[in-house]
């Protein structure tokens, strides 16, 4: 249930085997979840995190008019919640972008595990830490970039997140999003979102059937995007 998860954590720093069967332990499940359903609801207080199994999901801040940002996209391996943990009340809402599956870990089996294994408490902060480099990589993309460029820096980020879990080989993987979801990812309306979606295959960089991604030109793609891997960290960095 946790193979994503260990492989992301594992890239970093390996895991021992009782670090290993303490994380498997303190999960439960897994829950269902449709596509357009709320796991984690802005200004509540979760007693628990997930760890997202299949699908994917997007932290969601809503604003009074209803209008919604979505600040990040979780892909299979994430723990989407983690920091709920820690703080005392949500300000955002974790929403299903598909339909997924998840298993949850108590916030007191968490406080226990990480007090037993400061090793893979260390681990699972790096994972935090790395959120919040995505955080300020959208936030320079979609202050500086424009359409095109941030779409572009996008497809590269997933493609290599998805590649760390076995979603993605080859530049090739699937994004089952609309184009109002992009839209949200993107703070764009829908029709920019496809006149950039339009721009990259009129460029020869991407192809694009259905949800399914082909990236035929990485370093054009990569160049165009101003893509530097670093802030994901992809790299052995014993913690």
């Amino acid at each position: 249930m946790i193979e994503r998860l260990l492989r992301k954590l594992e890239l970093r720093d390996p895991l021992h085997p009782p670090e290993r069967a303490a994380l498997q332990a303190s999960l439960v499940g897994p829950v269902r979840f449709a596509a357009g359903e709320a796991m984690v609801l802005q200004g509540s207080s979760p007693d628990r995190s997930t760890l997202l199994l299949e699908g994917l999901t997007g932290r969601v801040v809503t604003m009074h008019d209803g209008a919604q940002q979505i600040t990040s996209v979780h892909i299979p391996g994430d723990f989407v919640d983690l920091h709920s943990f820690l703080l005392r009340r949500m300000d955002h809402s974790v929403v299903a972008l598909t339909d997924c599956r998840v298993a949850t870990a108590a916030h007191p089996k968490l406080r226990d595990l990480t007090s037993r294994f400061p090793h893979l408490a260390r681990l699972l902060w790096l994972n935090t830490l790395l959120d919040a480099a995505m955080h300020r990589q959208w936030l320079a993309a979609m202050g500086r970039r424009g359409a095109v460029g941030q779409l572009a820096h996008l497809i590269c980020e997933m493609n290599l997140r998805l590649e760390v879990v076995g979603l993605a080989a080859d530049g090739a993987f699937d994004l089952p999003l609309s184009q109002a979801q992009f839209a949200d990812i993107l703070g764009r309306s829908r029709a920019t979102v496809n006149a950039a979606v339009q721009d990259l295959r009129a460029r020869g960089l991407v192809a694009w059937r259905g949800s399914r991604l082909e990236i035929a030109d990485w370093d054009a793609l990569a160049e165009l995007a101003e893509f530097n891997p670093t802030y994901l960290q992809l790299e052995a960095m014993p913690v």
